[in-house]
Protein backbone atom coordinates (compact mmCIF):
# COMPACT_ATOMS: atom_id res chain seq x y z
CA UNK A 1 0.00 0.00 0.00
CA UNK A 2 2.75 2.22 0.95
CA UNK A 3 4.63 1.53 -2.01
CA UNK A 4 1.28 2.15 -4.50
CA UNK A 5 1.35 5.98 -3.05
CA UNK A 6 4.63 6.68 -4.48
CA UNK A 7 5.41 9.34 -6.41
CA UNK A 8 7.33 8.37 -9.63
CA UNK A 9 10.29 10.83 -8.57
CA UNK A 10 10.77 8.73 -4.89
CA UNK A 11 10.50 5.16 -6.31
CA UNK A 12 12.99 6.07 -8.90
CA UNK A 13 14.89 7.76 -5.64
CA UNK A 14 14.86 4.46 -3.78
CA UNK A 15 16.18 2.32 -6.69
CA UNK A 16 19.00 4.28 -7.15
CA UNK A 17 20.03 3.97 -3.20
CA UNK A 18 19.23 -0.23 -3.57
CA UNK A 19 21.44 -0.02 -6.30
CA UNK A 20 24.47 1.63 -5.51
CA UNK A 21 24.29 -0.45 -1.85
CA UNK A 22 25.01 -3.32 -3.78
CA UNK A 23 27.54 -1.88 -5.84
CA UNK A 24 29.46 -0.71 -2.48
CA UNK A 25 28.79 -4.20 -1.19
CA UNK A 26 30.06 -5.65 -4.31
CA UNK A 27 33.37 -3.60 -3.71
CA UNK A 28 33.82 -4.31 0.03
CA UNK A 29 33.99 -0.80 0.64
CA UNK A 30 32.90 -1.30 4.17
CA UNK A 31 35.52 -4.07 5.11
CA UNK A 32 38.82 -2.74 3.72
CA UNK A 33 37.49 0.54 5.65
CA UNK A 34 37.40 -1.22 8.95
CA UNK A 35 40.67 -2.88 8.21
CA UNK A 36 42.32 0.45 7.35
CA UNK A 37 41.41 1.85 10.62
CA UNK A 38 42.49 -0.74 12.85
CA UNK A 39 45.38 -0.92 11.02
CA UNK A 40 46.35 2.96 11.67
CA UNK A 41 45.32 2.19 15.36
CA UNK A 42 47.62 -0.48 16.14
CA UNK A 43 50.78 1.59 14.24
CA UNK A 44 50.30 4.91 16.35
CA UNK A 45 50.01 2.66 19.35
CA UNK A 46 53.17 0.81 18.42
CA UNK A 47 55.24 4.52 17.74
CA UNK A 48 54.62 5.38 21.21
CA UNK A 49 55.67 1.97 22.36
CA UNK A 50 59.07 2.31 20.42
CA UNK A 51 59.23 5.74 21.91
CA UNK A 52 62.77 6.41 23.76
CA UNK A 53 63.04 5.42 27.45
CA UNK A 54 63.26 8.72 29.69
CA UNK A 55 66.45 8.39 31.76
CA UNK A 56 65.15 8.08 35.04
CA UNK A 57 66.13 11.46 37.45
CA UNK A 58 68.83 11.86 39.55
CA UNK A 59 67.79 13.53 43.27
CA UNK A 60 70.34 15.78 43.95
CA UNK A 61 70.56 17.40 47.62
CA UNK A 62 68.62 21.21 47.91
CA UNK A 63 71.90 22.92 49.27
CA UNK A 64 71.32 26.52 50.85
CA UNK A 65 73.81 28.66 49.74
CA UNK A 66 75.43 30.46 52.46
CA UNK A 67 78.18 32.83 53.17
CA UNK A 68 81.85 31.60 54.41
CA UNK A 69 80.89 34.64 57.46
CA UNK A 70 77.80 33.30 58.12
CA UNK A 71 79.38 29.61 58.59
CA UNK A 72 82.56 31.08 60.73
CA UNK A 73 85.23 30.40 57.97
CA UNK A 74 87.78 33.05 56.70
CA UNK A 75 87.52 34.99 52.89
CA UNK A 76 88.78 32.89 49.99
CA UNK A 77 91.16 35.18 48.47
CA UNK A 78 92.50 33.18 46.08
CA UNK A 79 92.51 35.43 42.79
CA UNK A 80 93.93 38.36 45.36
CA UNK A 81 97.15 40.24 45.00
CA UNK A 82 99.34 38.60 47.73
CA UNK A 83 99.32 42.25 49.76
CA UNK A 84 95.36 41.97 50.16
CA UNK A 85 96.14 38.79 52.13
CA UNK A 86 99.19 40.26 54.39
CA UNK A 87 97.30 43.16 55.10
CA UNK A 88 93.68 41.41 55.90
CA UNK A 89 95.61 39.05 58.52
CA UNK A 90 97.57 41.99 59.70
CA UNK A 91 94.01 43.50 60.22
CA UNK A 92 92.60 43.08 64.13
CA UNK A 93 89.55 41.14 64.57
CA UNK A 94 86.58 43.19 65.84
CA UNK A 95 82.92 42.12 66.18
CA UNK A 96 81.95 46.11 66.13
CA UNK A 97 80.59 46.90 62.71
CA UNK A 98 83.61 48.46 60.19
CA UNK A 99 83.55 52.23 59.99
CA UNK A 100 84.39 53.43 56.64
CA UNK A 101 87.52 54.65 55.95
CA UNK A 102 88.62 57.90 54.36
CA UNK A 103 89.74 57.88 50.50
CA UNK A 104 92.91 59.46 51.37
CA UNK A 105 95.11 59.17 54.27
CA UNK A 106 94.79 61.33 56.39
CA UNK A 107 97.21 64.15 56.98
CA UNK A 108 99.28 66.70 55.22
CA UNK A 109 98.80 67.09 51.41
CA UNK A 110 101.12 68.88 49.14
CA UNK A 111 100.03 70.56 46.27
CA UNK A 112 102.02 69.07 43.62
CA UNK A 113 100.15 65.44 45.06
CA UNK A 114 96.44 67.46 44.48
CA UNK A 115 97.43 69.17 40.98
CA UNK A 116 95.28 67.71 38.70
CA UNK A 117 96.09 70.14 35.80
CA UNK A 118 98.20 69.21 32.27
CA UNK A 119 101.26 71.02 33.48
CA UNK A 120 102.78 70.66 36.47
CA UNK A 121 105.29 73.74 36.19
CA UNK A 122 101.59 75.76 36.17
CA UNK A 123 101.65 74.41 40.04
CA UNK A 124 105.18 75.92 40.54
CA UNK A 125 103.57 79.16 39.27
CA UNK A 126 100.94 79.33 41.57
CA UNK A 127 103.28 78.92 44.66
CA UNK A 128 105.79 81.23 43.43
CA UNK A 129 102.84 83.63 43.51
CA UNK A 130 101.40 83.00 46.97
CA UNK A 131 104.89 83.46 48.42
CA UNK A 132 105.30 86.66 46.77
CA UNK A 133 102.12 87.82 47.79
CA UNK A 134 103.55 86.41 51.69
CA UNK A 135 106.59 88.69 51.24
CA UNK A 136 104.95 91.84 50.27
CA UNK A 137 102.95 92.11 54.09
CA UNK A 138 99.93 93.13 52.86
CA UNK A 139 97.46 90.39 54.06
CA UNK A 140 95.64 91.86 56.42
CA UNK A 141 95.89 95.50 55.79
CA UNK A 142 93.07 97.37 53.65
CA UNK A 143 93.76 99.35 50.45
CA UNK A 144 94.02 103.02 50.45
CA UNK A 145 91.76 104.46 47.04
CA UNK A 146 89.61 106.68 45.99
CA UNK A 147 86.02 106.67 46.89
CA UNK A 148 83.71 109.33 46.38
CA UNK A 149 86.36 111.56 45.53
CA UNK A 150 88.53 111.10 48.71
CA UNK A 151 91.08 108.77 49.95
CA UNK A 152 88.89 106.68 52.82
CA UNK A 153 90.01 103.77 54.55
CA UNK A 154 87.39 100.85 54.72
CA UNK A 155 86.48 99.15 57.84
CA UNK A 156 88.48 97.17 58.79
CA UNK A 157 86.67 94.74 61.16
CA UNK A 158 86.98 91.04 59.19
CA UNK A 159 90.27 92.06 58.35
CA UNK A 160 92.28 94.20 60.94
CA UNK A 161 93.23 91.84 64.42
CA UNK A 162 95.70 92.78 66.79
CA UNK A 163 98.29 91.45 68.28
CA UNK A 164 96.58 88.59 70.49
CA UNK A 165 94.99 87.82 67.56
CA UNK A 166 91.89 89.25 68.43
CA UNK A 167 89.59 92.02 66.33
CA UNK A 168 90.23 95.37 67.06
CA UNK A 169 86.76 97.62 68.08
CA UNK A 170 85.24 99.25 65.53
CA UNK A 171 85.46 102.56 67.49
CA UNK A 172 89.46 101.76 67.54
CA UNK A 173 89.52 101.73 63.79
CA UNK A 174 87.52 104.86 62.88
CA UNK A 175 90.20 106.67 64.82
CA UNK A 176 92.96 104.87 62.95
CA UNK A 177 91.74 105.70 59.89
CA UNK A 178 94.38 107.92 57.49
CA UNK A 179 91.70 110.30 56.89
CA UNK A 180 91.47 113.95 58.39
CA UNK A 181 88.99 113.68 60.89
CA UNK A 182 87.25 117.31 60.62
CA UNK A 183 86.68 115.77 56.85
CA UNK A 184 85.15 112.46 58.14
CA UNK A 185 82.92 114.52 60.55
CA UNK A 186 81.83 116.49 57.68
CA UNK A 187 80.67 113.29 55.66
CA UNK A 188 78.86 112.55 58.45
CA UNK A 189 77.13 115.32 58.90
CA UNK A 190 75.81 115.71 55.12
CA UNK A 191 74.97 111.84 55.51
CA UNK A 192 73.12 112.47 58.96
CA UNK A 193 71.16 115.80 57.91
CA UNK A 194 71.01 116.91 61.74
CA UNK A 195 70.45 113.71 62.54
CA UNK A 196 71.08 111.84 65.70
CA UNK A 197 74.55 109.02 65.83
CA UNK A 198 74.27 106.09 63.49
CA UNK A 199 74.20 103.17 65.50
CA UNK A 200 77.12 101.99 63.50
CA UNK A 201 80.59 103.24 63.19
CA UNK A 202 83.25 103.19 60.91
CA UNK A 203 81.07 104.67 57.85
CA UNK A 204 82.68 105.89 55.02
CA UNK A 205 81.63 108.55 52.13
CA UNK A 206 78.41 108.10 49.75
CA UNK A 207 77.17 105.13 52.31
CA UNK A 208 74.01 106.32 53.66
CA UNK A 209 73.13 104.58 56.67
CA UNK A 210 69.70 104.93 57.46
CA UNK A 211 69.28 103.25 61.16
CA UNK A 212 69.08 105.74 63.94
CA UNK A 213 69.26 105.63 68.30
CA UNK A 214 66.10 107.95 67.60
CA UNK A 215 63.98 105.04 65.90
CA UNK A 216 63.92 107.20 62.11
CA UNK A 217 64.79 105.98 59.06
CA UNK A 218 65.30 107.78 55.98
CA UNK A 219 67.64 106.71 53.11
CA UNK A 220 67.74 109.21 50.32
CA UNK A 221 69.40 108.07 46.90
CA UNK A 222 71.74 104.88 46.19
CA UNK A 223 75.41 105.27 46.91
CA UNK A 224 77.52 106.23 43.51
CA UNK A 225 80.02 103.31 44.04
CA UNK A 226 77.31 100.75 44.24
CA UNK A 227 75.99 101.90 41.01
CA UNK A 228 79.48 102.12 39.32
CA UNK A 229 79.02 98.31 39.55
CA UNK A 230 80.48 96.56 36.20
CA UNK A 231 81.06 93.09 35.03
CA UNK A 232 83.52 93.12 31.78
CA UNK A 233 84.10 90.00 29.50
CA UNK A 234 87.64 89.71 30.88
CA UNK A 235 86.15 88.99 34.50
CA UNK A 236 84.42 86.08 33.55
CA UNK A 237 85.30 82.81 33.59
CA UNK A 238 84.80 78.92 33.77
CA UNK A 239 86.93 77.51 37.14
CA UNK A 240 85.46 74.52 37.61
CA UNK A 241 83.53 71.53 36.47
CA UNK A 242 79.97 71.15 37.89
CA UNK A 243 78.39 73.13 40.60
CA UNK A 244 80.51 75.64 42.47
CA UNK A 245 80.01 75.42 46.41
CA UNK A 246 82.25 78.19 47.69
CA UNK A 247 83.93 81.20 46.36
CA UNK A 248 86.57 83.43 48.18
CA UNK A 249 88.84 86.14 47.63
CA UNK A 250 92.18 85.95 48.37
CA UNK A 251 92.48 88.78 51.80
CA UNK A 252 95.06 90.84 49.52
CA UNK A 253 95.08 94.22 47.46
CA UNK A 254 98.06 93.67 45.93
CA UNK A 255 96.72 91.22 43.63
CA UNK A 256 93.29 89.89 42.70
CA UNK A 257 93.00 86.28 43.13
CA UNK A 258 89.72 84.29 43.53
CA UNK A 259 89.71 80.30 45.11
CA UNK A 260 86.79 78.02 44.63
CA UNK A 261 85.42 74.56 45.41
CA UNK A 262 82.90 72.58 43.89
CA UNK A 263 80.58 69.06 44.54
CA UNK A 264 83.40 66.57 43.03
CA UNK A 265 86.02 67.92 46.04
CA UNK A 266 88.45 70.38 43.44
CA UNK A 267 89.55 73.62 44.33
CA UNK A 268 90.54 75.97 41.67
CA UNK A 269 92.83 79.14 42.04
CA UNK A 270 92.29 82.21 39.65
CA UNK A 271 95.05 84.37 39.42
CA UNK A 272 92.64 87.78 37.52
CA UNK A 273 95.58 89.76 37.14
CA UNK A 274 97.67 87.07 35.41
CA UNK A 275 99.62 88.67 32.56
CA UNK A 276 101.25 85.27 31.14
CA UNK A 277 100.21 84.81 27.58
CA UNK A 278 101.12 80.82 27.70
CA UNK A 279 98.56 81.10 30.85
CA UNK A 280 95.17 81.64 31.83
CA UNK A 281 95.75 82.14 35.36
CA UNK A 282 93.54 79.58 36.13
CA UNK A 283 95.23 76.29 38.37
CA UNK A 284 93.01 73.18 39.20
CA UNK A 285 93.28 70.89 41.87
CA UNK A 286 91.69 67.97 44.00
CA UNK A 287 92.50 67.21 47.30
CA UNK A 288 88.88 65.94 48.32
CA UNK A 289 86.99 63.42 46.69
CA UNK A 290 83.27 64.75 48.30
CA UNK A 291 82.16 68.46 48.10
CA UNK A 292 83.51 71.39 49.20
CA UNK A 293 81.88 73.60 51.59
CA UNK A 294 83.78 75.73 52.74
CA UNK A 295 87.23 77.49 52.63
CA UNK A 296 89.01 79.71 54.86
CA UNK A 297 91.82 81.82 53.86
CA UNK A 298 93.51 82.86 56.91
CA UNK A 299 94.63 86.45 56.48
CA UNK A 300 97.93 86.25 58.48
CA UNK A 301 98.94 82.93 58.17
CA UNK A 302 101.29 83.46 54.90
CA UNK A 303 103.05 86.62 56.15
CA UNK A 304 103.97 85.88 60.27
CA UNK A 305 102.83 82.62 62.47
CA UNK A 306 99.44 82.49 62.86
CA UNK A 307 97.72 83.33 65.80
CA UNK A 308 94.71 80.82 65.76
CA UNK A 309 94.90 77.29 67.33
CA UNK A 310 91.25 75.97 66.65
CA UNK A 311 89.20 75.02 63.46
CA UNK A 312 85.38 74.77 63.89
CA UNK A 313 83.54 72.42 61.57
CA UNK A 314 79.94 71.02 61.44
CA UNK A 315 80.03 67.12 61.65
CA UNK A 316 77.14 64.92 60.74
CA UNK A 317 73.35 65.99 61.73
CA UNK A 318 74.21 69.03 63.97
CA UNK A 319 77.05 68.22 65.30
CA UNK A 320 80.50 71.13 66.34
CA UNK A 321 83.29 70.00 66.12
CA UNK A 322 86.31 71.88 67.37
CA UNK A 323 89.62 70.74 65.68
CA UNK A 324 92.87 71.63 67.78
CA UNK A 325 95.33 72.45 65.64
CA UNK A 326 98.76 71.93 67.70
CA UNK A 327 97.73 68.69 68.85
CA UNK A 328 95.83 67.32 65.74
CA UNK A 329 92.95 66.20 67.27
CA UNK A 330 89.38 66.80 68.13
CA UNK A 331 89.14 69.01 71.35
CA UNK A 332 85.49 69.54 72.17
CA UNK A 333 82.69 68.17 70.31
CA UNK A 334 78.70 69.64 70.40
CA UNK A 335 75.64 68.45 69.55
CA UNK A 336 73.70 72.14 68.63
CA UNK A 337 71.15 71.17 65.80
CA UNK A 338 68.98 68.74 65.37
CA UNK A 339 70.07 68.24 61.38
CA UNK A 340 73.18 69.34 59.59
CA UNK A 341 74.96 72.26 60.23
CA UNK A 342 75.17 74.87 56.61
CA UNK A 343 77.36 77.92 58.28
CA UNK A 344 79.06 78.88 61.11
CA UNK A 345 80.61 82.41 61.36
CA UNK A 346 82.01 84.27 64.35
CA UNK A 347 80.90 88.48 65.18
CA UNK A 348 84.46 90.93 64.10
CA UNK A 349 83.42 92.57 67.34
CA UNK A 350 83.32 89.36 69.85
CA UNK A 351 85.16 86.41 68.50
CA UNK A 352 83.52 84.12 71.94
CA UNK A 353 80.10 84.93 69.80
CA UNK A 354 79.12 82.66 67.13
CA UNK A 355 76.36 82.09 64.62
CA UNK A 356 75.02 78.55 63.39
CA UNK A 357 72.27 77.99 60.27
CA UNK A 358 71.23 74.09 59.77
CA UNK A 359 68.69 72.07 57.81
CA UNK A 360 66.50 72.32 60.65
CA UNK A 361 64.92 75.28 60.17
CA UNK A 362 66.77 77.16 62.49
CA UNK A 363 69.98 80.28 63.29
CA UNK A 364 71.23 80.23 66.30
CA UNK A 365 73.96 82.57 68.33
CA UNK A 366 75.87 81.15 70.84
CA UNK A 367 77.99 82.23 73.53
CA UNK A 368 81.76 79.82 73.54
CA UNK A 369 82.08 81.25 77.03
CA UNK A 370 79.21 80.02 78.85
CA UNK A 371 79.08 76.68 76.75
CA UNK A 372 80.17 73.47 78.44
CA UNK A 373 80.09 69.47 77.22
CA UNK A 374 76.35 68.93 78.76
CA UNK A 375 74.80 72.66 78.54
CA UNK A 376 74.30 74.33 75.24
CA UNK A 377 71.81 76.68 75.41
CA UNK A 378 71.46 79.42 72.81
CA UNK A 379 71.59 83.72 73.32
CA UNK A 380 69.35 83.66 70.29
CA UNK A 381 67.33 81.45 68.03
CA UNK A 382 65.27 82.37 64.74
CA UNK A 383 62.89 80.05 63.42
CA UNK A 384 62.00 79.25 59.95
CA UNK A 385 59.73 77.28 58.14
CA UNK A 386 62.45 75.37 56.20
CA UNK A 387 65.73 74.83 56.11
CA UNK A 388 68.41 77.89 56.64
CA UNK A 389 71.40 77.47 54.69
CA UNK A 390 73.09 80.98 55.99
CA UNK A 391 73.60 82.86 58.84
CA UNK A 392 75.90 85.52 58.33
CA UNK A 393 77.10 88.62 61.11
CA UNK A 394 77.57 92.11 59.51
CA UNK A 395 80.92 93.80 59.48
CA UNK A 396 79.91 95.66 62.55
CA UNK A 397 78.56 92.71 64.17
CA UNK A 398 75.40 94.25 65.51
CA UNK A 399 73.29 92.32 62.86
CA UNK A 400 73.06 88.74 61.55
CA UNK A 401 71.49 87.95 58.11
CA UNK A 402 69.77 84.77 57.31
CA UNK A 403 68.81 82.67 54.36
CA UNK A 404 66.23 79.93 54.49
CA UNK A 405 63.82 77.95 51.75
CA UNK A 406 61.06 79.38 52.93
CA UNK A 407 61.92 82.50 50.62
CA UNK A 408 62.74 84.57 53.38
CA UNK A 409 65.74 86.61 54.35
CA UNK A 410 65.92 87.36 58.69
CA UNK A 411 67.69 90.34 59.54
CA UNK A 412 68.60 89.93 63.57
CA UNK A 413 69.36 93.40 65.30
CA UNK A 414 69.80 94.76 68.12
CA UNK A 415 72.35 95.27 71.71
CA UNK A 416 71.04 91.64 72.53
CA UNK A 417 69.61 90.46 69.01
CA UNK A 418 66.44 91.14 69.99
CA UNK A 419 65.05 92.55 66.66
CA UNK A 420 63.62 90.12 64.03
CA UNK A 421 62.72 91.07 60.56
CA UNK A 422 61.88 89.24 57.52
CA UNK A 423 62.24 90.25 53.85
CA UNK A 424 60.50 88.31 50.99
CA UNK A 425 62.94 86.89 48.78
CA UNK A 426 62.67 83.74 46.21
CA UNK A 427 65.16 81.73 47.46
CA UNK A 428 63.78 78.41 45.99
CA UNK A 429 66.76 77.17 43.63
CA UNK A 430 65.55 73.67 43.12
CA UNK A 431 67.85 70.27 43.32
CA UNK A 432 70.26 71.54 40.43
CA UNK A 433 71.07 74.58 41.53
CA UNK A 434 73.27 75.57 44.80
CA UNK A 435 71.37 77.39 47.34
CA UNK A 436 71.52 81.24 47.89
CA UNK A 437 73.36 82.54 50.55
CA UNK A 438 73.16 86.25 51.48
CA UNK A 439 76.34 87.89 52.31
CA UNK A 440 76.84 91.51 53.75
CA UNK A 441 78.76 93.98 51.67
CA UNK A 442 81.74 96.06 52.97
CA UNK A 443 79.60 97.88 55.71
CA UNK A 444 76.04 97.39 57.65
CA UNK A 445 74.21 99.17 54.88
CA UNK A 446 73.60 96.38 51.76
CA UNK A 447 73.58 92.67 51.68
CA UNK A 448 73.76 90.69 48.10
CA UNK A 449 72.42 87.86 47.38
CA UNK A 450 71.51 85.96 43.49
CA UNK A 451 67.79 85.84 42.25
CA UNK A 452 66.29 83.41 39.50
CA UNK A 453 66.51 85.62 36.84
CA UNK A 454 70.50 85.74 36.44
CA UNK A 455 71.01 88.55 38.10
CA UNK A 456 72.89 89.89 41.85
CA UNK A 457 69.41 91.23 44.55
CA UNK A 458 70.79 94.73 46.64
CA UNK A 459 68.89 94.66 49.79
CA UNK A 460 68.60 97.64 52.22
CA UNK A 461 68.36 96.03 55.46
CA UNK A 462 67.05 99.65 56.71
CA UNK A 463 64.62 99.73 53.87
CA UNK A 464 63.93 95.92 54.13
CA UNK A 465 63.32 95.50 50.44
CA UNK A 466 65.37 95.27 47.66
CA UNK A 467 67.32 98.57 46.38
CA UNK A 468 68.70 97.33 43.05
CA UNK A 469 69.99 94.46 41.28
CA UNK A 470 73.04 93.88 39.39
CA UNK A 471 72.79 92.93 35.85
CA UNK A 472 74.76 92.12 32.81
CA UNK A 473 74.69 90.45 29.18
CA UNK A 474 78.08 88.54 30.45
CA UNK A 475 75.99 86.70 32.97
CA UNK A 476 74.51 83.47 31.25
CA UNK A 477 74.15 81.87 34.57
CA UNK A 478 71.66 82.00 37.67
CA UNK A 479 74.99 83.15 40.79
CA UNK A 480 74.20 81.40 43.85
CA UNK A 481 77.27 81.85 46.31
CA UNK A 482 79.03 85.07 46.52
CA UNK A 483 82.00 86.65 47.99
CA UNK A 484 82.86 90.53 48.47
CA UNK A 485 87.04 91.73 48.43
CA UNK A 486 87.98 92.31 51.88
CA UNK A 487 89.94 95.24 50.76
CA UNK A 488 88.51 96.67 47.64
CA UNK A 489 85.00 98.04 48.16
CA UNK A 490 82.90 97.62 45.11
CA UNK A 491 84.65 94.12 44.15
CA UNK A 492 82.07 91.48 44.16
CA UNK A 493 82.71 87.90 43.24
CA UNK A 494 79.58 85.33 41.83
CA UNK A 495 80.06 81.46 40.80
CA UNK A 496 77.03 79.42 39.77
CA UNK A 497 76.53 75.52 39.75
CA UNK A 498 78.14 75.53 36.42
CA UNK A 499 81.32 76.13 37.31
CA UNK A 500 81.46 80.04 36.33
CA UNK A 501 82.77 82.62 38.35
CA UNK A 502 81.78 86.28 37.69
CA UNK A 503 83.76 89.49 39.18
CA UNK A 504 81.84 92.93 39.91
CA UNK A 505 83.93 95.78 40.02
CA UNK A 506 83.35 99.38 40.27
CA UNK A 507 84.12 101.58 37.26
CA UNK A 508 87.62 103.54 36.97
CA UNK A 509 85.42 106.91 36.27
CA UNK A 510 84.29 106.58 39.67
Amino acid sequence: MASQNLTEYERRRLENIKRNAEMVAALKIHSKATALSATTKRQRAKTYKVSPVKKPKTETPIVIRRSLRTRGMPPDTKGLADDFCENFEKTPKSVSPLKPQSPRVLGPISMRDAFSGDEMESNQVLVETILSIAKKTQVGVSAKEEFAGVKDAKEENLSDFNEKGKPVSCEREVLECPVKEEKLKEELNENLSGKSKLVSCGLVEGVVKSEYLDGSVKIEKIDPWLESMDLKPENVARLLPGRIMVVKFFPCSSMRMIAAGNKFGNIAFWNVDCEDEQEDGIYLYRPHTAPVSGILIQQYSMSKPNNFTSLYFGEGRGGLNIWDIRTGKSSKTWMLHEDRINTIDFNSQNSNIMATSSTDGTACIWDLRSMSAHKTKTLKTVSHSRAVHSAYFSPSGSSLATTSFDNKIGIISGVTFEGISMIYHDNWTGRWLSSFRAIWGWDDSYIFIGNMKRGVDVISPAQRRTVMTLQSPEMSAIPCRFDSHPHEVGMLAGATSGGQVYMWTPRQEY
